[in-house]
């Protein structure tokens, strides 16, 4: 039996949006103005993927806020420019989405990524 919606289907607010594979990595994370590095102390990554990053940081921030980060992975240099996408307090994490992205830096952050894998 078929049924008929009434009005737009809803997404579902918990799939998944990436649009690239995370993977777990540890890692420390630099912010790079200045005032957000003596308030960081010591950020740490938990997962990472192409696109952006979770991150384990003392200091709060509010979703929309743009950073500047500067990380070492797996022996690649990378500075880039992030938007905080969610913020989880209690667990004091925040969620990046990695904007204006070089070609070369995504496809770097790409073999990187892929080397988590094997």
């Amino acid at each position: 039996m078929n049924t008929k919606l009434d009005g737009p289907v809803e997404p579902d607010p918990y799939m998944n949006r990436r649009a690239e594979e995370r993977v777990a990595a540890r890692f420390e994370v630099r912010f790079e103005q200045m005032e957000d590095a003596a308030r960081a102390l010591r950020a740490y990554s938990l997962n990472v993927s192409a696109g952006g990053l979770c991150l384990r940081t003392r200091k709060s921030y509010d979703v929309g806020a743009q950073v500047r980060l500067a990380m070492v992975i797996d022996g690649e240099d990378f500075h880039l420019t992030a938007v905080v996408a969610w913020v989880r307090d209690e667990a004091e994490a925040i969620g990046v989405r990695f904007i204006d992205v070089s070609e070369e830096d995504h496809e770097r952050l790409r073999r990187v990524i892929a080397s988590f894998k094997r």
